[in-house]
């Protein structure tokens, strides 16, 4: 679907860095929303080792038809090498949230 609704998740590591990539997203409309959620712990395997991270996750809600620019965006603001950046298409919600969405993403309406 052209329009398709989704939720992105990005890991960063720490508050800063998450409140300038959510901030900077919504201010360019690449996400209606992003939430901020603290207190991650990350256990990942990283050049062979096994890691052990604190971190803060963004759940970001946004459009596919602006997915490619979001995640060009969050690559150029993001300090890991290989952020994560994973879309989820968004099944089934309320009608007037998913509209607040395509709203606030991409050109404005």
């Amino acid at each position: 679907m052209d329009n398709q609704p989704l939720v992105v998740y990005c890991t960063c590591p720490d508050q800063a860095m998450a409140e300038r990539i959510a901030e900077t997203t919504v201010r360019e409309r690449l996400a209606a929303c992003a939430s901020l959620v603290p207190g991650l712990t990350s256990i990942y395997r990283w050049q062979g080792a096994i890691q052990h991270d604190s971190e803060w996750l963004l759940i970001i809600k946004t459009r596919s038809t602006v997915y490619p620019l979001l995640e060009a965006r969050i690559r150029e603001l993001h300090s890991y090498d290989t952020p994560e950046i994973i879309a989820l298409p968004i099944q089934i919600g309320s009608a007037a949230y998913l509209d607040w969405i395509a709203g606030n993403t991409g050109a404005p309406l």
